[in-house]
């Protein structure tokens, strides 16, 4: 069954290859077809294209598939091109002509349109969430460790004095940050496409500001032309964003990469969580960390992989628009996974202490006694040229680490303001499950 068919049998290569990975992915999509479906429906009523006992029908029929999908029941058959042509096979079954009428006033264009942004706009959502529990582990962890210091590392070398606080900190400051961007992302892809149809909106009087409403959208997606331009501009905003999750969990997992070596023993888990060698017995391999790095450094190619499949379409619809729904689905389950993982490994890390005792360490001290001597009123570079000399000559003694009091040091880490940031930013988050926005639209059924 295809909704454009027109008496003509179509050659099954053409819609196989044409189809692609569809038949699996719409899959993502059902709950939000039918959602979608159920506040079309009310607005039809409203503007007077179908009758109030229609609109009932309607409703109460798109309900009990929404209910069939939660059951695992609602399956895509096989000679069906995809999730929006079973839904409304579906519904001409149950409710024969009266059925079909879901399909009035819009374009599968539109329709494929709503059920991106609603299902893009639940990733977003739970995606957040996931950082926040991340964010919430890094900053515990912070506050645990704020006393064991750690030596800092610039160009790869020894540097000055840091702390597991600080390093812990700086990367829950760093997912506050990427939530800031899943935010904006968010927003972009939070206006309702619904009415626009093939993108050069429909003489019937629809009202898209209800189904604004109902569908809980920021506004409309204004413009009908810009309906369908807008594909692949909101993916590069939200490839864009998880880019930023992605970096940041790898960049995370190579300090992990790295502090688990033997010439840093920094770090460590216990034995079950790391993995080994079956030629080298001491080999403790930090595989899970190793394989985060690698899924991210893939999600971050998702912006330039968006960018060329749409910076040379036309403007309209193009069916090469149909591969932006895998690649960003894709993503957002990868990212899902590797903060999942990224929690379990972290409930269980253990942080070594008196590393800095090491003497290999010891010249990290030498900016804590310049400052010693600038508190003694020695100019800056004269302390810092006598130091200098101490440690070029091998005369350097580690010394006590100075009082490290401004905002953002390691002795005041501001990780309650660090927190309430990131949680003003989760109140842009607020998006209702899909079973609670189906009961809610059934209440238009009376």
């Amino acid at each position: 069954m295809k909704l454009w068919e027109k008496g003509i049998n179509p050659e099954p290569a053409i819609i196989e290859f044409t189809a692609g990975q569809d038949r699996t992915t719409d899959l993502a999509l059902t709950k939000w077809d039918i959602i979608g479906s159920m506040a079309h429906v009310i607005m039809l009523g409203d503007v007077g294209l179908i009758a109030k006992d229609e609109k009932s029908e309607l409703l109460k029929a798109l309900h009990s598939l929404f209910r069939l999908n939660e059951e695992g029941k609602l399956a895509l058959e096989e000679d069906v091109e995809d999730i929006h042509t079973q839904i409304e096979k579906e519904m001409g079954s149950i409710l024969g002509t009266t059925g079909k009428k879901i399909h009035t006033g819009r374009s599968r264009n539109d329709q494929v349109l709503i059920d991106i942004r609603l299902c893009t706009r639940e990733a977003a959502d739970t995606l957040a969430h996931q950082i926040k529990e991340l964010f919430d582990r890094l900053l515990s962890l912070s506050e645990q460790y704020k006393e064991v210091l750690l030596p800092g590392y610039t160009h790869m070398q020894p540097a000055m004095v840091s702390s597991f606080g600080l390093w812990f900190g700086s990367y829950a400051e760093s997912l506050a940050d990427d939530m800031l961007l899943l935010s904006a992302a968010r927003a972009m892809n939070n206006r309702n496409p619904l009415g626009t149809a093939a993108g050069y909106g429909t003489t019937l009087p629809l009202n898209r500001r209800l189904t604004t409403e109902l569908l809980e959208f920021d506004d409309l997606l204004f413009n009908s032309a810009y309906a369908s331009l807008s594909r692949g501009k909101v993916e590069l905003a939200v490839s864009s964003a998880l880019t930023s999750v992605a970096q940041t969990l790898s960049r995370f997992s190579m300090d992990v990469c790295l502090y688990m070596g033997s010439e840093f023993r920094f770090i460590d888990f216990p034995d079950e969580y790391v993995t080994g060698s079956s030629i080298m017995p001491q080999k403790r391999n930090p595989d899970v960390f190793e394989l985060i790095r690698g899924r991210c450094n893939i999600i971050q190619t998702l912006p330039v992989q968006i960018s060329m499949l749409v910076s040379n379409l036309p403007s309209g619809y193009n069916r090469d628009l149909q591969l932006l729904k895998q690649l960003i689905f894709s993503a957002f389950a990868d990212i899902s996974e590797c903060i999942t993982i990224m929690l379990l490994m972290l409930k269980n890390i253990k942080v070594r202490k008196n590393i800095t005792d090491t003497p290999v360490y010891n010249n990290i001290f030498s900016t804590e006694e310049v400052n010693r001597l600038v508190k003694n009123g020695i100019p800056f570079r004269d302390a810092y040229k006598a130091v200098a000399g101490m440690v070029r000559s091998g005369s350097f003694s580690k010394t006590s680490v100075s009082d490290y009091t401004h905002e953002g040091s390691i002795g005041n880490l501001c990780n309650r303001e660090i927190s309430e940031l990131i949680g003003e930013r989760l109140k842009s988050f607020n998006g209702k499950p899909a079973s609670i926005m189906a009961e809610k639209l059934m209440g238009y059924a009376s």
